[in-house]
């Protein structure tokens, strides 16, 4: 049998080192950890204060080099999923191509926001499906750079990080079927970093360019439209586990419940990272990898829900 599938066989992540409490918010902000905490279960996140995306993103392509114990030059491809590259050009992916040394990998960044991982990693799959070998696959966010940090309905959600996977070609798939949506119409429910219309010859009043998010828009976009195609998606399906974008804990818990499946499936790590945006489903696939819950090997049937800004969303079944 032909190796055209690909397979997961490396998991890693980076979080930078200071931790930003509720309560080291509730200093300088008009809010509490109780405020915080019962409306998205969010208590503390990690805050990146030197590293910029393509420091985090690099420092999880070398660590799944060393994992997977692979020269860098036998890579393919490096995609990055990001909202807030350090560039508008270059690209994340190409700076992390030159810090790991894969002068053979195409590289480039996709931007889907919160479902961004989710489309880079199908993207991949069909890049080893094509014929490619191997490739990276990371999701890296420095989210406090985007962020209003006197606006405590947004502020208090996010936080930095990266995550990602090493894929390479295999006789049997990781990844067993995918669905990627959007809804333009949509498109300004969360907007970030926006760029004025400014030249020589015209020059747009001065717009606000700090993250902002219509927050019920969203929540009902989670619980109608992403909830509808995820049981479309998985149908019959028996899972083990649902890794969906961790945004908000009652988000997760009521479409576990209109799922009809019990919360146990749908593990969590936003308590102690907040929203991290494109990292987040792969920072709690390593986690879970991590601490034995999943195994590369084990057989497991698990799906990947991402969903935001676009607003994209998308589902993908991995058996690992």
């Amino acid at each position: 049998m032909s190796k055209s599938f690909g397979k997961i066989i490396a998991t890693a992540r980076y979080l930078p080192e200071k931790i930003v409490t509720n309560d080291d918010l509730a200093e300088w902000m008009d809010t509490s950890d109780e405020w915080i905490q019962s409306r998205t279960g969010i208590k503390q996140r990690h805050i990146a204060e030197v590293e910029n995306t393509s420091d985090m993103c690099g420092q999880v392509a070398k660590k799944l080099v060393e994992k997977a114990a692979i020269d860098p030059m036998s890579l393919d491809f490096i995609i990055v999923a990001t909202m807030s590259p350090d560039y508008t050009s270059p690209s994340v992916a190409c700076q992390v191509q030159g810090q790991i040394g894969a002068a053979q990998a195409m590289a480039f960044d996709i931007a889907a926001a919160c479902a961004g991982f989710v489309y880079a990693l199908a993207t991949a799959e069909n890049f080893i499906r094509s014929g490619m070998q191997r490739g990276i696959i990371i999701g890296g966010e420095k989210t406090s750079k985007l962020v209003d940090w006197q606006d405590r309905s947004s502020a208090v959600l996010f936080g930095d990080g990266a995550a990602g996977v090493l894929l390479e070609a295999a006789e049997e798939p990781s990844i067993v079927k995918q669905m990627l949506r959007a809804d333009g119409k949509q498109a300004k429910a969360l907007t970030a970093g926006f760029h004025a219309n400014k030249n020589i010859f015209h020059e747009e009043p001065k717009t606000d360019t700090a993250l902002a998010m219509d927050g019920r828009g969203i929540w009902n976009f989670a619980l109608n439209e992403v909830t509808k195609s995820l049981k479309e998606f998985v149908d019959d399906e028996a899972i083990d586990y649902y890794l969906l974008h961790q945004a908000n804990k009652r988000i997760i818990e009521k479409i576990a419940r209109k799922m009809g499946e019990p919360i146990e499936k749908f593990p969590m790590n936003l308590m102690k990272y907040g929203n991290t945006s494109a990292a987040s489903i792969p920072i709690l696939l390593d986690e879970l990898v991590e601490t034995n819950r999943l195994s590369l090997n084990g057989g497991q049937k698990i799906v990947l829900t991402g969903y935001g800004g676009g607003l994209a969303w998308g589902n993908l079944l991995i058996q690992l």
